[in-house]
């Protein structure tokens, strides 16, 4: 699935709200916290990792593609 974003970045956890695979930034925050998700192939626990487009973020299951919008 792709995820346009605005601007330079997003923050992991906001990303995984913004794809509605959590209900909350704090739920982003925990899953995170858990390494429950990758970046790029990579398990990930920083929750406010800077997110750019061109990078793949998965969780349960889920591949999200991160993507500019113009």
């Amino acid at each position: 699935m792709d995820i346009p974003i605005h601007g330079e970045y997003i923050e992991l956890c906001s990303l995984l709200k913004v794809a509605n695979l959590v209900m909350s930034g704090g739920e982003g925050k925990e899953v995170v916290a858990q390494g429950l998700v990758k970046v790029d192939g990579t398990t990930e626990t920083r929750k406010r990792c800077k997110i750019r487009p061109g990078q793949v973020i998965e969780f349960e299951g889920q591949m999200l593609n991160v993507t500019a919008q113009d």
